[in-house]
């Protein structure tokens, strides 16, 4: 069998913002392939480029192993890997001349390469897998071993003298309980640990439990699973969980799927499945307003460890609300950050802000939201552009030269808007401001638990607020 080296594509490192906030995750979906080539009868080793320096350092591990074929796959559960930046697309570019150079043969699996195949085939890439990779992974790797012809398998891009020549996209699977366990005996996660430990006291790993969303915002792109939803069983998610808790000894675990738990009745066999082997996890989801709200359901998340839940909450407008096809009420964001919080659940939102026509008063009819409901933490960006999205077809046109953003921090309005670039990228300092203003008022009014550190920098963020007010102001139309 064929002598394999799978890599990641995502170097913390060369994302500014990411690595000084010191959450690195390793890289879940490469362990999942290792595991699946692995199972075929493959060699297989990983390159892990999460804490590396540059794509440069993945010439020693092809030196040390020599290899037949190299599979670059990213993390398909790593909303950073999904955002397609320019500085990571540059770096597997770069390990995909290293692998040529080693004598191999190049496959490549990614959101971007699904969306820009012609790109990575171009930098010398044999074959980019499109959409859902595992089951086309293991049958390419078992043609080329075997010489055979490989041209007509499903999910497949490839040049033909010269030209970019498709398959037609493989089925994707239904039944994950179909996969072995992510290859996690293959990774030292020491130096996660390590980081995480320094930096917050705890060490946090990544599981996915689902792949897909059936949800249609018409924002969201999704390149690999469609609008498909598919669910491993509980029974084989604790499974893994077991085996991660053996070896790596997490204090916390982040669910990566997109929703956790849609699948009816799921999240009260698992809760029950970890009482009866005795397992207390401490967790965080990612999840939606109006399934928060379905009966039973935050009480069977609590029961079984949940401390922390990003939500889609995006704007304090229904009307954007209602065209980005969201399908939620300002209602259902107040009501489940009641719920949730009256179970001791922290409730973080996801904001976004330039969708669309956005209008100033629609900008602060959500920063009012945030300073009302006053969530534990929020993620904000801008609206940002996908291929095969609705809301990419309706800007299209307005697109400047840039078509993705350089890292996590990039935050640049690519489509033309109501206000210039530099305003958006004021708003997101000033929504953070006005945010971190609004604690530390309520702490002082006795509206939250007194701490002294949150008290003080009202000093700070009191004139400050005033001041990117004026700045933003100034960039306004």
């Amino acid at each position: 069998m064929a002598r394999a080296l799978i890599a990641s594509g995502y170097f913390y490192r060369l994302d500014r913002k990411q690595w000084k906030d010191a959450r690195p995750y390793p890289p879940l979906g490469t362990l999942q392939s290792a595991a699946v080539l692995r199972e075929a009868g493959h060699v297989v080793q990983v390159f892990d480029a999460g804490l590396r320096r540059s794509a440069d350092d993945i010439v020693e591990a092809l030196r040390a192993m020599r290899p037949d074929v190299l599979v670059v796959q990213d993390d398909g559960f790593n909303y950073l890997t999904k955002m397609c930046l320019t500085v990571m697309r540059e770096a597997v570019l770069a390990i995909i001349a290293h692998g040529k150079a080693a004598g191999c043969r190049v496959a490549v699996s990614s959101s971007d390469s699904t969306d820009h195949p012609e790109r990575y085939l171009q930098a010398g890439a044999d074959a980019v897998v499109l959409g859902e990779s595992e089951a086309v992974l293991r049958e390419l790797l078992g043609r080329w071993e075997d010489q055979a012809p490989w041209d007509d398998l499903p999910g497949i891009a490839r040049l033909h003298e010269g030209q970019l020549a498709s398959t037609r996209r493989a089925p994707v699977m239904r039944d994950l309980d179909q996969l072995p366990i992510p290859a996690w005996d293959l990774l030292d996660v020491s130096a996660y640990a390590r980081i995480w430990r320094q930096r917050h006291g705890l060490f946090s790993l990544n599981m996915a439990t689902t792949r897909g969303c059936p949800y249609k915002c018409n924002w969201c792109a999704k390149p690999i699973y469609g609008n498909r939803y598919n669910s491993r069983s509980p029974e084989h998610v604790l499974r893994e969980l077991e085996l991660i808790l053996r070896l790596h000894r997490p204090d916390h675990i982040w669910f990566a799927d997109d929703i956790f738990g849609l699948k009816p009745g799921w999240v009260a066999r698992f809760r029950d499945l970890l009482h009866q082997h005795g397992i207390r996890i401490r967790y965080k989801i990612q999840s939606r307003v109006d399934l928060l709200l379905e009966s039973g359901t935050i009480d069977a998340l609590v029961a079984s460890g949940l401390e922390e839940v990003w939500v889609g909450a995006e704007s304090g407008s229904q009307a954007i609300l209602d065209a980005m096809d969201k399908g939620i009420t300002l209602e259902q964001i107040a009501e489940a950050t009641r719920l949730l919080r009256s179970k001791g659940v922290r409730v973080c939102y996801f904001l976004q802000f330039g969708y669309a026509d956005e209008s100033t008063e629609q900008v602060e009819q959500t920063i009012s939201m945030v300073e009302r409901a006053l969530p534990d933490d929020i993620g904000v960006s801008i609206s940002y552009p996908l291929p095969g999205t609705l809301f990419h077809e309706r800007v299209k046109a307005d697109l400047q030269d840039k078509a993705n953003w350089s890292d996590s921090d990039d935050l640049a309005m690519m489509f033309r808007n109501r206000h210039r670039p530099a305003y958006y990228k004021r708003l997101h300092r000033y929504v953070h401001k006005r945010y971190r203003r609004a604690q530390a008022l309520r702490v002082l009014r006795g509206r939250l638990p007194f701490d002294p550190l949150r008290a003080l920098s009202a000093l700070y963020y009191v004139p400050a607020t005033a001041v990117e007010r004026i700045r933003l102001q100034s960039l306004s139309r």
